[in-house]
């Protein structure tokens, strides 16, 4: 069994679900101390979160502080990184296209589920909202599972 030192949260352009799930992570009790952060793998420029993201999140008394997107580079993987990945198209490129890829995961495929996380960008605040509940789901039913793990 694998401890890991290091999450990573992948979706597209780093502006709406992974830094939503890693804000979510981050806000959960989960006597850890494993580094959680999110990433892009379309990240022409640095951005900051998409203001629909921080409308939900703040309703949900979370907040993207000074979030700005980050494209993921070989450095911010080795082997003790967790890579969970929206959809399975961005866990094939992550594969393809990165070294130490051992660990890469769909989220859903991390915590058994099949499918792809919806990306929200471009809708509706209603689309922002099902994702994250989507995603808060999700990253607790990660944090249930490493909890686990560490207690085998």
């Amino acid at each position: 069994m694998i401890k890991y030192e290091k999450i990573i949260f992948v979706c597209t352009g780093n502006t709406c679900r992974s830094p939503m799930a890693e804000t979510i992570y981050k806000s959960l009790e989960t006597n850890s101390d494993i580094k959680v952060m999110s990433r892009g793998l379309v990240v022409l420029f640095s951005e900051p979160s998409n203001p629909k993201a921080d409308t939900v999140l703040k309703s949900h008394n979370l907040q993207l502080e000074g979030h700005i997107s980050k494209g993921l580079k070989n450095s911010d993987i080795d082997e003790n990184t967790l890579i969970l990945t929206m959809t399975d198209k961005q866990k094939k490129s992550i594969i393809d296209n990165f070294e130490n890829t051992d660990n890469v995961y769909t989220i859903k495929e991390f915590v058994g589920e099949n499918g792809d996380v919806t990306d929200p960008y471009g809708g509706t605040l209603i689309d922002y909202e099902e994702c994250y509940v989507e995603l808060a789901r999700l990253v607790k039913k990660t944090v249930y599972k490493l909890n686990e793990e560490e207690t085998v």
